[in-house]
């Protein structure tokens, strides 16, 4: 999609979060801001394994930094199973500076980005044609 193309839809994410050493969550989410024509807000669950229907029905994508997935096993676990249970699709995003992702992510991953906000945002928006 072009940029100067106006896309009024605001997408609702879940982004992986945890133990983070290396502040990949912040580089994210500030990635997401640059990109201010991309409307989007985060949901977040105490408790992703026990969140309901009323919860993930309304999310439209699942991003999982994969950098953060050696530190927070479990809470991966529970948004895999998730994504699986409501058809929700999975981006993946390779370790800050890395090629290489956990094979049991790029698995289950509609999608694989880097670290361009441009290519993670085409990735957001077209994910549900991939799964």
């Amino acid at each position: 999609m072009f940029e100067d193309e106006r896309d009024d839809k605001i997408y609702n994410l879940i982004i992986s979060n945890g133990i983070d050493r290396n502040n990949e969550y912040i580089q994210f989410t500030e990635k997401l801001y640059s990109k201010v024509e991309f409307l989007w807000k985060e949901s977040v669950s105490g408790a992703y394994a026990s969140a309901g229907p009323g919860f993930y029905e309304k999310i439209d994508g699942i991003i999982l930094l994969s950098g953060l997935y050696k530190d927070n096993n479990e809470l991966f676990e529970d948004l895999l199973k998730a994504s699986e249970e409501y058809d929700i699709p999975i981006i993946l995003v390779r370790p800050y500076g890395l090629e290489e992702v956990p094979e049991i992510l790029e698995e289950k991953a509609a999608t694989i980005v880097g670290w361009n906000a441009n290519c993670i945002i085409d990735a957001i928006k077209n994910a549900h044609e991939i799964i």
